[in-house]
């Protein structure tokens, strides 16, 4: 098989059983990686399917955790009969943190994995062992969510050498137990972004990592939306205004819940600064029900553009 069929690839499966999350997130010189490495299934695990890699092995050692395998033993009946399991690399993860992964002797050099509480870390066409031990240090020691801490594993493997043959694609997958009923969407999968061609694919993630990290605020706090929880709704979109900067709609909606829990001057001043950054808010805050208790004051019309003459 050339090596341009092959997925050299390094990535990383992780499970933080606190957040009940599981994920995995890759980088590869292929194109559109993110369609066949990573998969994950909340309440369940996590699984990278690469070197000569089959998408199918995914969702097949997903069905074998669920039905009560061990990560290893997961692998084994995956690989079970395959011809060519010398040229797979697997790593596996449950829910609960328990990890396992497999590099055949035939993968690509450098190929190798390293496995540990809650993580397997592997790659092929690697620089060198450097790769993964950098991504597996980076992970440890990094802080935030999990989709966070896996992009940081990424980052470092790359800084370490990353994929001898260059960057192409790269991708992050995170499911959320209990995330289908936060909000309309009915799924647990909450994080699912994707760079399929890209002269720098790990830094356009972590770009859009940055993006998403503000909407699934966004989202979450959709489920505070009704009386009696507006505080609840307001104390998410202030913590994560903290932790992810200004942004025009993370103010918008932090300024509906502080207005609807009657906290009127909080959300003018989160308000004046979410139209600042985005002026196209300023139609939908003048109609919006949530600031019914504002319609009234003269600073808000004057934001809202319906009392030109306020200030």
């Amino acid at each position: 098989m050339r090596a341009s069929r092959r997925k050299a690839t390094f990535s990383i499966v992780a499970a933080d059983p606190g957040a009940r999350e599981v994920g995995c997130a890759v980088q590869s010189r292929y194109f559109a990686v993110g369609n066949v490495v990573p998969w994950a299934r909340a309440e369940v695990g996590a699984v990278a399917t690469q070197a000569a890699g089959v998408a199918v092995f995914g969702p097949r050692a997903l069905d074998a955790l669920a039905a009560g395998a061990a990560p290893a033993e997961a692998i084994a009946r995956v690989l079970d009969g395959d011809a060519g399991r010398e040229t797979r690399q697997l790593g596996v993860v449950t829910a609960d943190g328990r990890a396992a992964a497999h590099t055949g002797t035939e993968c690509l050099a450098w190929a190798g994995h390293r496995v540990g509480e809650g993580y397997a870390v592997q790659g092929n066409i690697l620089a060198g062992e450097d790769v993964v031990a950098a991504m597996e240090d980076a992970f440890v020691a990094a802080r935030g969510t999990l989709a966070e801490r896996l992009v940081a594993s990424l980052e470092a493997g790359q800084e370490a050498g990353g994929d001898i043959r260059g960057q192409q694609s790269a991708a992050v997958v995170i499911e959320r137990a209990g995330a289908a009923d936060e909000s309309r969407e009915g799924l647990d999968r909450v994080c699912d972004l994707r760079v399929d061609d890209h002269a720098a694919p790990i830094a356009e993630l972590r770009r859009l990592l940055g993006i998403h990290l503000v909407w699934d605020a966004l989202r979450r706090a959709t489920v505070f939306h009704e009386p009696g929880r507006y505080a609840e709704g307001a104390a998410l979109l202030a913590d994560a205004l903290e932790r992810y900067g200004e942004d025009g709609a993370l103010l918008y909606d932090l300024a509906c819940f502080e207005c609807l829990s009657g906290d009127s001057a909080r959300a003018l001043d989160h308000l004046r600064r979410g139209l600042a950054l985005d002026a196209g808010l300023r139609a939908s805050a003048a109609a919006d029900p949530d600031f019914a208790a504002l319609a009234g004051d003269p600073v808000f019309r004057g934001l809202v553009g319906t009392d030109t003459a306020a200030s």
